[in-house]
């Protein structure tokens, strides 16, 4: 009775131990399955962020290969811009397109010259002359009444005083003024009209070797030119020096403003 009873519990004792193995190797599997799943599922984790870096890079590429595109135009080959070079055609509108470049700025910077010039020389009529030239009066200004012209030896309106002086003496600038016209008149031989600013204009005439131009600024004192010989209208009278001053166009007497 004893031996069989030991012998039953040497079988208990089997049985409980393998019943412990089979739990222990269940578990031992059940942890390895998950390990591997866990392993897996990161992988799988990895691999789809992975895939969304990529996807986003890429589209940052494109985006940015489209607006390089939209800035930047398309560049010719060298061999096709060196064909475009030898055909006359573009090489004169390349020349037209870089003239005409040129002559806009040459007439911007021209006006900007003029507009500068003509703020600095603005014009006011001083009102007080100088004389052209020293001599004497031969022939007084008078519009209210005639007088006496030798030459032509009858009575007429004189609109300027005529000063009598030697050819090649020096005529002077009687303010400052901008030279508006230089003429070669009949009566009066090469004629100045100088602009003195508010409606006042002074001419000179039967002058010679002038020594401004058309468009130049002078001041008071400044030898515009030198007496020449007289017109065929003041023969009698001699070489002299034709001196008319206006006023919005109408002549007034000079010898009331000089000096």
């Amino acid at each position: 009775m004893k031996k069989k009873g030991f012998f039953g519990y040497r079988q208990y004792v089997i049985a409980g131990l393998l019943i412990a193995l089979a739990a222990v190797g269940t578990t031992a599997l059940y942890s390895s399955r998950q390990e591997e799943k866990r392993e897996q599922m990161e992988e799988e984790l990895a691999r789809e962020m992975q895939k969304q870096s990529d996807d986003i890079a890429a589209q940052e590429d494109s985006e940015q290969s489209a607006e390089a595109s939209a800035l930047v135009p398309p560049r010719q080959s060298y061999d096709e811009m060196e064909n475009e070079l030898d055909d006359p055609a573009v090489t004169a509108e390349i020349a037209e397109e870089d003239d005409t470049a040129e002559t806009e700025e040459s007439e911007e910077t021209e006006q900007q010259t003029v507009q500068t010039a003509n703020t600095a020389q603005s014009l006011h009529f001083s009102e007080e002359l100088l004389w052209p030239m020293e001599g004497n009066v031969v022939i007084n200004y008078s519009m209210d009444s005639t007088v006496y012209f030798p030459t032509l030896d009858q009575y007429k309106y004189n609109p300027a005083v005529i000063i009598a002086g030697e050819v090649n003496g020096k005529v002077y600038a009687v303010a400052k003024g901008q030279i508006k016209s230089i003429k070669n008149d009949e009566v009066t031989g090469c004629t100045v009209t100088v602009d003195l600013g508010d409606g006042y204009e002074a001419v000179y005439g039967q002058l010679k070797e002038l020594n401004f131009a058309e468009g130049d600024y002078v001041e008071a004192g400044h030898v515009l030119g030198y007496i020449g010989e007289p017109t065929k209208y003041f023969t009698v009278e001699g070489s002299n020096l034709y001196f008319e001053l206006d006023k919005d166009g109408i002549p007034v007497d000079p010898i009331a403003y000089f000096e």
